[in-house]
């Protein structure tokens, strides 16, 4: 069974950093494309970013420059190193597995930034 466990979210001023990482098990991740979402106070969940299987990158524009996604596939974690923080990157942070269009999310951790 495939489980997804974020953790590294909490409170933090603006400017600050954060870094989340999402352990995974129950499967072989080396071959899955990850990813972080977000989803702010009564707003729809977003991409953030995303890392496939070959480590090819993307981001939304708006954390392009502030955020980076990695993974180490020997630990079957992704990560999500958050610097200059704003308060509208306040959301809860979900960390997203795909393979053959078949997507895993973890339960979510929250992002807080304060101005």
């Amino acid at each position: 069974q495939v489980q997804l466990v974020e953790s590294g979210g909490g409170l933090v001023q603006a400017g600050g950093s954060l870094r989340l990482s999402c352990a995974a098990s129950g499967s072989i991740f080396s071959l899955y494309n990850r990813g972080w979402y977000r989803q702010p106070p009564g707003k729809q969940r977003e991409l953030v970013a995303t890392i496939t299987s070959g480590g090819i990158t993307r981001y939304v524009d708006s954390v392009r420059g502030r955020f980076t996604i990695s993974r180490d596939n020997a630990k079957n974690t992704v990560y999500l190193q958050m610097n200059s923080l704003k308060p509208e990157d306040t959301a809860v942070y979900y960390c997203n597995a795909e393979r053959n269009g078949i997507p895993y999310w973890g339960q979510g951790t929250q992002v807080t930034v304060s101005s």
